[in-house]
Order: C-alpha cells, then structure tokens, then sequence
C-alpha cells in the first residue's frame, strides 16, 4: 500500500503482515493477518512515531522515501519497546543517523539491551510537549498498555491520538485504512476484542487508568499500531476498549460460554443436549470444542461472559487435556469470578472434576454443579443433560 495523508502534514506508513501465522509467536493470524501502522509528522522538524517489524524493511523505507529524505527525520518516537515496532530501529538509525530517539525512561533502559543503543536517546517526561514547528507532540505515560515502557503520543494541532497497542487489533488493513472506509467493521470489532483478550487484557486495570488520564483530551483521530484508524467514530474504539477493560470487574455480558472437549463422542453427545437445555432459556450461548479451536478464539468469548459451561471427560484420571489448556490459560489471563458448571464421561475412574476444582479455585470460579456419566450416555442421561444445561442458564438468568 502506498502511504496516506491522514491531516495536512501527517502521514500513515503501514504495513501488511500476511505470512506470519503466530502473532508474539503464539496467536493464530495465519487467515486475519495484522498491520503495523507507523506515523511521520512533517513539521519543521520530523518525527517518526513507531517503526514496524524488521522483516518488513524494504516495503516500510519506500514508503517513507516516498514522502521525505530520511537521513533529515529528526526524531523517532518509540511508544513501546516490543519488536513488532521497534524491529527496524537499528536500520533507521544508520538511514537516519542525527534523528533523537524519544520514549520513556524504561524504554531509554531497554534499548541498550534490544538493540545496544545508547547514544542520542532522550527519554521523554509524562505530560511532556515537543514542539515540531506546525505541530506538537505530547506523551503520555501508559504503562502496561501493554508492557512497563508504553507511552502514546499525541499531536496537539490535530487532535490526533497515537495509541500503540492501544485500541488496535489483529486483520489486515484491506485498501481503506479509516473505520468510515470498512465495509465490514464487524470484523475489525471482534478482531479487536481478540487481540484484546490476547494480548491486553492481563492489564486491564492499567487499560482504565489510561483511559481516565485521556478523558479531559480531545480525540478527532484514533490512530493505533495496529488495525484500522477511527476518525469518523473515534469513540467507538475507545469505548469498547472502556468496556472490555471493565469485565475484569463483574460488568460483563448476561451469556455461557461452552467449552467441550471428547474423546469418542460420548461427552460430544452430552454436550449437545446440555446446549439443548440452555438453548431453550433464550440466553446467548458460544461454543466451542478445544481440540480445535485455538485457546485465541475461546478466550473473547470467555472474557466477556459471564458463565461457563465446560463439558469434558477423564483422561488417565485428570481432565482431558485440550479443556484443561483452555481453563488454564483462561486463570493465566486473569479470567476471574466466573459461574461455572461441569459435565462429563468417565471408563473405569473418575478424576477430572477433581483437577477441574483446582485449575479453576486460584481465578475465584464459582461451580454451580456437576453432572458425571458412565461411557455412553443413555436416554435418561441425556434426558438429565438437557435439564442441567437449562438449570444452569435459569441460574445465570437469575443471577444477573
């Protein structure tokens, strides 16, 4: 793609990555793909805010030379450390050899021992201004936003909001880069959410203290580092962003996530007349067999519901394995205060209800009930199945 002016004197440079398949090398984007968006200010100084990943270089560097001489930027700005926008640091450095790297404190530290870079650095204050001539910069401090050195930066003329990770998500920008050109924002939405409850959600109450510091500014432009720019809505982003950062404390929406995994269809069976029962309740159920389905795609659901259904039989006296992953990443990522119900086939041993408890206990989980079966699961038992399932969903009902 070519760049684009988003205001008089400010440009986007982006990136399409579609070969990588794991985003951080563990997230699925083999079919959504991701961008890295970095910005040139041209006032009479330039500056650069975020580079991309280094194995984009030649596409990145025409880009840039399309609109200026790069060895005259006079500053890169670094918001965040991690290579996906700091990778090409090392080749501007010799394309641009007088330009001052900005960033945070913490980011002054980690450059030595990213890339060894030491000379014309500057770290940058909270509240900080740079004037550039036409327009100015000013940095926020928005640590764990995603990592401990994030910053966003913002140009004071134009109102315009350079986020980072902030307010981006995974997908590929497909021709136009603004919310108001997408044909199909649904997709960068649930992609958003996504990447949120992959990558940022660990960090939500750091989310919400950012949001407050950028209440009293106001945005025209939501520009992040990755996925669309929000110009027409910018407070669209923001407020999902708002929303999603306070699931982590109890506000989240009325529905069950099913997670199910199974070994020769008997635990399969159940789980279809457990779907049946709550189906019948009219609340909204998602479900997903984690085999597979990658842990990426189950943890949206689990983040923004407010109960879970898991249907899973004994493995070697545990819980099957691909259910236990999921619940396990689900504590890792501080999915926590859930309502939760289990159901499940066994041989000749029972012993994953046992294991589910204690994955479950350290996140707070509350287990509403069980139901166990022997092998395959006869009429009367999918008859109880299907009773379960629409309990527990009266439950939740009642609960919210």
């Amino acid at each position: 793609m070519s760049p684009r002016e988003i205001k008089p004197g400010v440009y986007w440079i982006g990136v399409n990555d579609r070969t990588t398949d794991l985003f951080e090398g563990l997230w699925p984007i083999s079919q959504e793909g991701v961008s890295y968006n970095s910005y040139l200010v041209m006032g009479e100084k330039k500056a650069v805010i975020d580079l991309a990943k280094s194995s984009t270089a030649d596409e990145y560097f025409s880009q840039l030379e399309e609109i200026t001489d790069i060895s005259q930027i006079d500053y890169v700005v670094v918001n965040h450390m991690e290579p996906d926008h700091s990778g090409l640091l090392r080749t501007f450095r010799r394309l641009a050899p007088r330009a001052v790297i900005l960033g945070s404190a913490k980011t002054q530290e980690m450059l030595s021992g990213f890339f060894s870079i030491e000379d014309r650095v500057r770290a940058v204050a909270d509240g900080e201004t740079l004037p550039l001539g036409q327009q100015s910069l000013r940095f926020f401090s928005t640590p764990f936003v995603h990592w401990p050195e994030t910053i966003m930066t913002y140009e004071t003329s134009q109102r315009i909001l350079f986020s980072c990770d902030g307010f981006g998500g995974y997908g590929t920008i497909s021709g136009g880069i603004y919310d108001d050109e997408c044909g199909h924002l649904g997709f960068y939405e649930r992609e958003a959410l996504r990447y949120y409850s992959n990558i940022v959600a660990n960090y939500s109450s750091r989310v919400l203290d950012a949001l407050a510091k950028l209440a009293a500014i106001p945005i025209d432009i939501v520009a992040p580092s990755h996925g669309l720019i929000w110009r027409r809505d910018p407070q669209c982003i923001i407020q999902l962003y708002k929303k999603w950062a306070e699931y982590a404390s109890n506000k989240r929406e009325p529905g069950i996530t099913l997670v199910y995994g199974s070994m020769y269809g008997h635990t399969e069976k159940m789980m279809n007349a457990v779907a049946q029962g709550i189906s019948q309740t009219g609340i909204p159920l998602e479900i997903f067999d984690a085999a597979r389905t990658h842990v990426s795609y189950i943890l949206p659901s689990l983040w923004s519901k407010e109960a879970v259904m898991i249907g899973a039989p004994t493995y070697e006296v545990k819980l099957f394995p691909p259910v236990a992953d999921v619940l396990e990443m689900a504590v890792d990522k501080r999915i926590q205060g859930r309502k939760a119900a289990y159901f499940g086939s066994y041989g000749w041993s029972g012993g994953a209800l046992k294991e589910l408890k204690k994955i479950i206990e350290p996140a707070k989980w509350e287990l509403w009930g069980d139901f166990v079966f022997r092998g395959s699961p006869t009429r009367e038992d999918l008859r109880r199945g299907e009773e379960f399932g629409k309990n527990f969903a009266k439950f939740i009902q009642k609960s919210d």
